[in-house]
């Protein structure tokens, strides 16, 4: 179908399949690529009535998988110590496969690296805290983080990308 306007046509047909160069991005699956939790200091850690420090390290990698497909691995190192002794360790790598069709190059990095972490943190947050609270302490509840940004701030310092925090649960 076309539409007149001041003699100009305008074609409003949708492209069929595969006409379509668009850009475009879509999480095709996610998932667990590595649990490990350990607690060795238990039964005894569960006496220390101090909480404990807990460090909290994040990277991200990718790969690509396929002609359009990217995997983007969060990796969440955690380490919780209470007066020298360690109260527990998890070491999770979630992942997600990124179909990417027409992006622009430069734009390939900056979304692999800033959105899809954006986008698996909320999941990753959750296996976490079950992870946490499974092995018999209070869920660890990660505050949300602007990937995005981090991925700017790294970017404009030529440094390799990877997040740091350090608090207390």
């Amino acid at each position: 179908m076309a539409d007149q306007d001041n003699g100009t046509t305008i074609d409003t047909q949708p492209l069929s399949n595969g006409a379509d160069d668009a850009p475009a991005a879509g999480l095709i699956s996610q998932y667990v690529k590595d649990l490990s939790f350990e607690n060795p200091n238990a039964p005894g850690i569960f006496q220390n009535p101090n909480p404990p420090a807990i460090d909290v390290q994040f990277n991200i990698g990718t790969a690509q998988v396929g002609e359009e497909v990217h995997e983007v691995l969060l990796k969440i190192d955690v380490k919780a110590e209470a007066e020298g002794q360690t109260a527990f360790i998890v070491d999770l790598t979630y992942a997600g496969l990124f179909g990417l069709r027409n992006v622009p190059a430069d734009a390939i990095q900056p979304f692999l690296l800033g959105e899809a972490p954006r986008l698996l943190f909320p999941f990753a947050r959750r296996v976490l805290a079950d992870c946490v609270r499974d092995g018999g302490f209070p869920p660890l509840l990660l505050e949300p983080i602007d990937f995005g940004q981090l991925y700017l701030q790294q970017a404009e310092q030529g440094g390799a990308f990877s997040v740091g925090e350090v608090g207390h649960a």
